[in-house]
C-alpha cells in the first residue's frame, strides 16, 4: 500500500520541492492532505494535481480563492486552526512540516501526539517548543526526522557511532551573500542584496536568515533539542561551497561528514524514505568538478545574530520562542523597508534580554512569549 503524506506549507519552496520528490517516487506515496498559509490559488492548483482528500489554508479570507481554483470537491479547512484540523481529519503516515515560522506548531504537535512520523523542515517548531516536542515524541513513539540539510547531515553521520561517543558537531554555513563584505559596506545592505544567496535557492525569509546568519542561530538551538547536545558541543564553520552539509566528530578523533550538491530535494527524500535510499532528482556530486573545499571561522562582530543562538541554547525556557518571533517580525519589517539589515539582530537581542523569562513554560506561555516578542519589535520600531 502507498504511504500517505500530509504536506504542511506545500506552497513554499520546500513544500514545492517535497511535492516534486513525492511525484518522483513512482506511486509509492499518496498525498492525502495539503496546507498553506495564504497562497490560495497555488494551493488549489496543487490540489488539482495531487487530488488529496482535504486541503487547509490558514488565512480564512482566502478560502473563497482556494475553492474557486479547485476542480474537484475535497474537504476544505480555513482559519487559524485549519492545519491542526487537517491533521485530525485525514488518516496519514507522515506529516511533512515545511511551514515557515511558528505557524505549523500546533499541527506538528498534534501529529507527534498521534505518534506519526514527522519530516521536519520547519526548524522554528523545535526552536520554539523543543522542550515540549521532544519529550512528547518519546512518550508517543513519534519519529522526528530533520529535513534541514545541516540537521539531515548530522542525523546521517550519527549512525556511524554511539551517541555517547560524540565529541562535537560542526554546523556548516555558506556565509550568505555578505561573507566577504566589509563592515562599512554592510551598513548599506538592501533587501535585494539580502535576497541574493550565492548557493541555495530558498524562500525570502529563509534567505534573509542566511544573510544575517540567524539561520545558524536557530540551527544551534534546533540541534541541541534534536540530538540532545550541549551548546558547547556545537561549532559553526563557514563553508562557502555548501558541499559538506555538516560533520560529526567522535571521541576517537574520527570525523564523519555528509556531502552532496546544494539541492534540498536530497534531504527531503531521505526524510521521507528513511531508512531506505532511492535514486533522487538531485544531480550527483562530481568531486572532480568541486576541486577544493574551504572552511573559515564565522565573524561574530559582523554577524552578531550567531551569538544569540548560543545564548538561547544555554538559557532555554521561553528564549527560543522570543528569538524566533522577534526575528520573524524584524525580517518582515526589513522587507518592508521599515528597519535596516543590522536592526534585525539588534531588535531580536533587545526582545530576548527584556522579555519575562520562564524556565519551564507551557505551550500557552510559549505562544504568549511569541505574541509579546512580535508586538515588542513593532513597538520599538515605532518609537
Amino acid at each position: 500500500m502507498p504511504q500517505r503524506a500530509i504536506i504542511l506549507g506545500s506552497t513554499g519552496s520546500i513544500g514545492c520541492n517535497a511535492l516534486d520528490v513525492l511525484a518522483g517516487l513512482n506511486g509509492e506515496w499518496d498525498v492525502v492532505g495539503l496546507a498553506a498559509g495564504s497562497r490560495g490559488r497555488e494551493l488549489g492548483r496543487q490540489a488539482n494535481r495531487f487530488r488529496p482528500q482535504a486541503v487547509a489554508i490558514a488565512s480564512a479570507d482566502l478560502a473563497g480563492e482556494l475553492e474557486g481554483e479547485l476542480s474537484y470537491s475535497p474537504q476544505v479547512f480555513a482559519g487559524s486552526d485549519a492545519l491542526r484540523q487537517l491533521i485530525d481529519a485525514v488518516p496519514f503516515d507522515t506529516a511533512f512540516c515545511a511551514v515557515v515560522g511558528a505557524g505549523g506548531l500546533a499541527a506538528t504537535i498534534r501529529a507527534v501526539e498521534l505518534g506519526r512520523r514527522i519530516a521536519l523542515a520547519s526548524k522554528e517548531v523545535v526552536v520554539v517548543a523543543g522542550s515540549l516536542l521532544m519529550p512528547l515524541a518519546r512518550r508517543t513513539g513519534a519519529t522526528i526526522i530533520p529535513v534541514d540539510s545541516e540537521h539531515s547531515a548530522i542525523f546521517q553521520a550519527l549512525h556511524a557511532g554511539r551517541r555517547e561517543d560524540v565529541r562535537k558537531v560542526y554546523l556548516t554555513a555558506s556565509g550568505g551573500p555578505f561573507r566577504t563584505w566589509s563592515a562599512e559596506a554592510m551598513d548599506a545592505i538592501t533587501v535585494e542584496d539580502a535576497l541574493r544567496h550565492p548557493t541555495w535557492d530558498m524562500g525570502p525569509k529563509i534567505t534573509i536568515d542566511s544573510a544575517t546568519m540567524m539561520n545558524k542561530a536557530l540551527e544551534i538551538v534546533e540541534a541541541c533539542w534534536l540530538f540532545d547536545l550541549r551548546p558547547d558541543q556545537i561549532e559553526v564553520i563557514v563553508h562557502p561551497e555548501s558541499i559538506i552539509h555538516s560533520l560529526v566528530e567522535f571521541c576517537d578523533g574520527s570525523m564523519i561528514a555528509q556531502l552532496g550538491t546544494p539541492d534540498m530535494r536530497t534531504p527531503i527524500q531521505y526524510a521521507l524514505t528513511y531508512p531506505a535510499r532511492q535514486p533522487c532528482l538531485s544531480p550527483p556530486l562530481d568531486l572532480l568538478q568541486v576541486r577544493e573545499l574551504k572552511f573559515h571561522p564565522p565573524d561574530r562582530e559582523r554577524f552578531p545574530a550567531l551569538g544569540l543562538g548560543y545564548y538561547v541554547a544555554r538559557r532555554g525556557g521561553t528564549c527560543g520562542a522570543v528569538l524566533n518571533a522577534a526575528n520573524e517580525a524584524a525580517v518582515e519589517l526589513f522587507r518592508e523597508g521599515a528597519v535596516s539589515f543590522h536592526d534585525i539582530a539588534r531588535l531580536t537581542e533587545k526582545a530576548l534580554k527584556e522579555h519575562e523569562f520562564k524556565e519551564s513554560p507551557t505551550l500557552d506561555e510559549l505562544l504568549a512569549a511569541d505574541r509579546w516578542a512580535r508586538r515588542e519589535v513593532t513597538r520599538c520600531t515605532a518609537c
